[in-house]
């Protein structure tokens, strides 16, 4: 059974027990509209997720170089975490302003970010974080970051299955997926005609169906919504 948002609780849970922390925490951020959408909060091992935003403080979101990492740099891949970037004195006085981290007294975090958009060339400034919380003492270490580097992809999966559940994709018929796919390589609505043996008015017309099919917008969203885990592969 799929939540409304976000991983399954068992899967926060197992994650948790492999890399020991305080709080585990998987939301999304938009820093185009500043908003965040509803979160998942695991605490202390408990086996109950709340529902919740995270508590962004937009105007020093930016400053905040942990939080704001994935937007300055476009880096979707990298695992980071708090002393990549901050001494604890730089910590907490510069890094905690953002909001994320200061309520609950966090000393440390590890952050994942992966891609909101199933499409990975689709502009979008909305990308979804899997946080993990210490208090003072221990950092979290190199074999951390590199236990949850090699899980990224399984990660991404899991959330583009459970998009996938709690959206469910109507079905095309085999006409409009093929011509479709040819969207997806790439091609101009003049070389789809010519490959199907069609008009590019025709062309046209199976689009819009497509478009009303799918609740889609364009050619790159129609793609998204229909083609999600091959998509996905690109984005690895």
């Amino acid at each position: 059974m799929y939540p409304p948002e976000g991983l399954p609780p068992s899967l926060l849970g197992d994650l948790a027990r492999q890399i020991r922390c305080d709080a585990i925490a998987f939301g999304g951020l938009d820093f185009t509209k500043q908003r965040t959408d509803s979160a998942q909060l695991m605490a202390d091992g408990d086996q109950s997720v709340a529902t919740a935003s995270f508590p962004v403080n937009w105007q020093h979101y930016w400053h905040c170089l942990l939080c704001s990492y994935p937007d300055r740099t476009k880096d979707l891949r990298s695992v980071v975490k708090t002393t990549d970037f901050y001494s604890t004195r730089q910590w907490h006085g510069i890094g905690t302003r953002c909001g994320i981290n200061q309520p609950m007294g966090f000393e440390h975090a590890l952050m994942l970010t992966l891609p909101a958009q199933r499409h990975p060339l689709a502009a979008s400034g909305r990308t979804v974080r899997l946080f993990f919380f210490r208090g003072p003492g221990m950092d979290f270490s190199e074999r951390d970051r590199a236990a949850l580097t090699l899980l990224r992809p399984h990660l991404h999966k899991a959330f583009l299955e459970a998009e996938s559940q709690r959206h469910p994709i109507p079905r095309l018929t085999p006409r409009q997926e093929e011509l479709l796919r040819h969207v997806a390589a790439g091609q101009t609505n003049a070389k789809i005609a010519r490959q199907l043996g069609i008009t590019e008015g025709t062309v046209h017309i199976h689009l819009e169906h497509i478009y009303a099919r799918l609740g889609a917008s364009s050619r790159i969203d129609a793609v998204n919504r229909a083609f999600p885990a091959a998509l996905a592969r690109l984005a690895e």
